[in-house]
C-alpha cells in the first residue's frame, strides 16, 4: 500500500480515467502541434538515442544562442527539480527559497533532501522563480531586483514552463540578467503533448562546474527517443509559427472563459498565461470539484499550492466552457 505522502497531486487523468473536459492541466488546448506530433509519431524507437545527445544539444544551443556545453537535458522538469536540489544539497546547501504559491515538486525535493525553506530575508543556496507563475499564471513584478540581489554562489532557477504560453506582457529580465540564472524549459505544455516527458535547462554563463555536477547525477539516456523528437521539433520555425497562432486563439478563448466565470459569480485572479485561478462564490471547492468530476469535468483545487478556496482553470475551447457552465447550473 502506498504512503499517502507519496501520491502526487496533479491535474489530468485520474482513477476515473481521462476527463472529458479537463480544465485541471495547463497544456495548450489548441494542440497538439501538428509538426511536433508528426515528429513524435515517426520517431525511430528501435534504437537508443545518442547517449551524448550531440545533435539535440547543438540544436537547442543554436536556438538559444549559447554554447552547447550550457545545455543540460532532463527526463522532465520534475526530474530536473529533484536533480538540481540534489546538487545543491551535495554542495552544502541548507535552505531553498520558493515562490509563495508554486508547483509542489519544489517542496517535495526540499523535503526529500532534508533541506529547509527560507523565510523572510534569509539567504538561500537554491532560489526558485516561476514566471508566469503556477497556479496563478502571474508575472513576478520584481524579477530584475531578485536577480540583481543574488548572493555569490546562489543557484537561481527560472522555471519557464509557461513562458511560451504567456498571453500578455514579457519576462522582465534583460539579456545580461538571463545570463546569471538557470532557465528550465518544458516545451511539451506549449506543444500540447504533455504525455511526452522531456525538458532541458540552459545554464548560466560560467557555471561549468555545476553543469558537470548535474551531468554526473543524471542516469544514462535521461531523454528517450520520443522526447528527443519533441525537443528537436521545438527548435523549428514551423513549430513557433504554429505556437504564435495558437496564442491568438487562446486569448479569445480566455476572454470567453473569463466572461463565463464572471457570469457564474466566480471571483477571478489576474493572469498573464493560458490559465487563471478563481474563487467560486459560496461553494466548498472540494465538493464542487468532486461533483463536477462525476460529470466528466475536472478543475484543479489549488489547496496543494497553498491557495485554498480557489480552483485553477486552464483555457479550453468553447464547447468545454459551455459544458462547465451547464454542469455548474445543475448543482444545488
Amino acid at each position: 500500500m502506498r504512503c499517502a505522502a507519496a501520491v502526487p497531486e496533479h491535474g489530468g487523468p485520474d482513477a476515473l480515467g481521462v476527463p472529458l473536459h479537463d480544465f485541471s492541466t495547463n497544456g495548450n488546448a489548441v494542440g497538439p502541434c501538428p509538426g511536433a506530433l508528426r515528429a513524435v509519431q515517426e520517431v525511430d524507437a528501435v534504437r537508443y538515442p545518442d547517449p551524448l545527445y550531440s545533435e539535440l544539444r547543438a540544436r537547442l544551443a543554436a536556438f538559444h544562442g549559447v554554447p552547447a556545453g550550457r545545455i543540460v537535458l532532463a527526463a522532465s522538469a520534475s526530474e530536473f527539480i529533484f536533480r538540481v536540489t540534489a546538487a545543491a544539497a551535495r554542495t552544502g546547501a541548507r535552505t531553498v527559497r520558493l515562490p509563495d504559491h508554486s508547483f509542489g515538486d519544489y517542496r517535495k525535493a526540499v523535503q526529500a533532501w532534508g533541506l529547509s525553506i527560507a523565510t523572510g530575508e534569509a539567504c538561500a543556496a537554491l532560489h526558485w522563480c516561476c514566471d508566469p507563475s503556477s497556479p496563478l499564471g502571474q508575472a513576478q513584478p520584481d524579477l530584475a531586483a531578485v536577480v540583481d540581489a543574488l548572493a555569490a554562489g546562489t543557484t537561481c532557477v527560472f522555471d519557464l514552463a509557461y513562458e511560451p504560453l504567456r498571453l500578455e506582457g514579457a519576462l522582465g529580465l534583460t539579456a545580461a540578467q538571463r545570463e546569471r540564472v538557470w532557465q528550465l524549459w518544458t516545451p511539451n505544455k506549449a506543444l500540447g503533448l504533455t504525455g511526452v516527458r522531456a525538458a532541458y535547462a540552459v545554464a548560466p554563463a560560467g557555471a561549468q562546474a555545476r553543469v558537470d555536477l548535474l551531468e554526473s547525477l543524471a542516469p544514462s539516456w535521461p531523454v528517450g527517443a520520443h522526447g528527443v523528437a519533441l525537443l528537436q521539433s521545438w527548435t523549428t520555425a514551423e513549430t513557433h509559427h504554429w505556437l504564435a497562432a495558437s496564442r491568438d486563439t487562446l486569448r479569445a478563448w480566455k476572454a470567453r472563459l473569463a466572461a463565463l466565470c464572471d457570469a457564474m459569480g466566480w471571483q477571478r485572479c489576474a493572469s498573464a498565461a493560458n490559465f487563471f485561478c478563481a474563487r467560486p462564490h459560496g461553494r466548498d471547492v472540494q465538493a464542487l470539484c468532486a461533483a463536477l468530476r462525476t460529470q466528466g469535468i475536472k478543475l484543479r483545487d489549488t489547496s496543494s499550492f497553498g491557495l485554498p478556496g480557489h480552483v485553477r482553470l486552464s483555457v479550453l475551447p468553447p464547447d468545454s466552457q459551455d459544458a462547465l457552465r451547464a454542469a455548474v447550473a445543475t448543482l444545488p
